[in-house]
């Protein structure tokens, strides 16, 4: 029975597992970086007579992995990047490993690893039941600046799936139908000319002037946008001296609403305040378009799929060590910090009675509502149907991108998470592999989904790059190579 082999993998490969899982966390490398990371899992996938192909889309640490030649095809994704500051020590003391340094502060290490052994379990179980398909692996870089996926759709790369899955860990067990914000990271850099601010003030045009007129104009602006939608920034760059007119100044604005065409439409009014801003300052400007995502459009046929095998996999198995930790970590929350994290995410909030998740939410989290983040899965979503879930590998409310996310990430507490996921992923995938009709319902409501939002079409600039030099010095390791 595929279902049995499945899980039996694996049962039989935790060790393997997990020691992987360990490796990529203390490896701990931000996007970009992730050569070890990318490596060992493209290597593990190799191993197992997937073929590789490395450095897709223009990126070192991308790759895409694949075992089979028939149809269906069905994709999983896998991120494996760090958050720079986040590194911490597998213990409910706040104390890094290297201060300073990079950690799996949102648990891509068990995200990236878990996703591995599902596909390789899916592959072992379609071996010996002779089950025809294709299954690949996506090994998604640099998530966490919304970078990966995004050149990866761009270049074609999930065209041709039949459907994709993925989870995340999180502090609960349930399918994750909540919209995400689709957004644009923009850098405006403004040109003046530079000049004496005291002796000579006539002959400059100050580009700081020209960056805070176009701030002004934008804060107007959030009066007259949709509620939902969210516009944040940083002036990147203002200026040497107070006695030199600024020449150079640059401002960098995230450009966030539940869909994609409301991020367009926003956008097109701040290249009109861009403009006005460098028409009343006498300055020059151009635009450096980074990124661009769509929202998160989740697929209900493929979510209730994950629902029913989220029910037959039950939930992680921890240890009498894990709640300890667990409970630990717990006691250094703020006060009504899991409360409000649980609301934020949509969760009802009675389950912060819990310190461990052992149950799965019924009929999934968030429907019909906008989670207040962006995720590059959205385009994965509007390219071919996508679902996913999430496990529970961290105290129930504890917050994304944080210390104690990173210290569970490496403990069993997130392990026996991994575990529960890479089963999940499994036997959904040869559920889709072996049932037809599965597929052909949730390609129909796609088809609804398209006709509503429109034909997928990249946010990028066809010349762009992935943006490498986003990263500071520091966040670089160049033994990583």
């Amino acid at each position: 029975m595929p279902t049995k082999v499945a899980l039996n993998w694996v049962n039989q490969n935790r060790k393997r597992l997990e020691k992987l899982s360990k490796t990529i966390w203390e490896y701990a490398e931000v996007g970009f970086c992730e050569y070890r990371s990318a490596e060992l899992l493209a290597l593990e996938l190799e191993k197992e007579g997937f073929k590789t192909e490395r450095g897709v889309a223009g990126m070192p640490t991308a790759f895409v992995a694949t075992c089979g030649s028939a149809r269906p095809v069905i994709g999983i994704l896998g991120e494996y990047d760090a958050l720079p500051g986040l590194s911490q020590k597998v213990s409910a003391d706040k104390e890094p490993v290297k201060p300073g340094g990079a950690g799996h502060g949102c648990g891509h290490n068990l995200l990236g690893v878990g996703s591995l052994g599902g596909i390789l379990a899916a592959k072992e179980a379609m071996i010996k039941a002779g089950i025809r398909g294709t299954i690949k692996y996506f090994g998604c870089p640099a998530e966490e600046i919304l970078m990966g996926k995004m050149f990866m759709a761009r270049e074609g790369l999930f065209n041709g799936l039949d459907a994709a899955l993925t989870w995340h860990p999180m502090g609960v067990n349930s399918t994750w139908l909540s919209n995400s914000l689709a957004l644009n990271s923009v850098k405006f850099n403004f040109h003046g000319i530079s000049a004496h601010a005291a002796a000579a003030p006539a002959q400059g045009r100050s580009a700081l002037d020209a960056v805070i007129l176009m701030d002004i104009g934008v804060n107007y602006l959030r009066e007259h946008i949709l509620p939902e939608a969210r516009i944040h920034s940083v002036i990147a760059k203002s200026g040497v001296e107070p006695n030199i007119v600024p020449a150079e100044s640059q401002i960098w604005y995230f450009i966030r609403a539940p869909r994609r065409k409301e991020v367009e439409e926003i956008y097109r009014r701040i290249l009109g305040i861009a403009r006005g801003a460098a028409l009343m300052t006498e300055t020059t400007f151009d635009p450096d378009f980074i990124v661009g995502c769509y929202d998160f459009a989740p697929n209900e046929v493929l979510t209730e799929l994950l629902e029913n095998c989220l029910k037959k996999v039950g939930r992680p198995k921890f240890t009498i060590e894990a709640r300890e930790l667990a409970s630990s970590l717990e006691a250094t929350f703020a006060a009504g910090a899991k409360e409000s994290v649980l609301q934020a995410n949509h969760i009802p909030v009675e389950l912060s009675r819990f310190t461990l998740h052992e149950k799965c939410i019924k009929g999934g989290i968030g429907k019909g509502k906008v989670l207040p983040i962006s995720t590059e899965v959205g385009d994965v979503s509007h390219i071919v149907p996508t679902a996913q879930f999430n496990i529970c590998c961290q105290p129930v409310g504890t917050a994304a991108h944080s210390w104690q996310v990173t210290a569970a990430s490496g403990s069993g507490i997130g392990y026996q998470g991994m575990l529960a996921a890479s089963k999940v992923l499994a036997l959904a995938s040869l559920e889709l592999l072996t049932k037809p009709l599965i597929l052909k319902d949730a390609k129909k409501e796609f088809r609804e989904m398209i006709k509503r939002e429109g034909l997928y079409k990249s946010p990028l600039p066809s010349d762009s790059k992935p943006s490498l030099g986003l990263l500071k010095p520091e966040e670089i390791n160049l033994e990583n190579r």
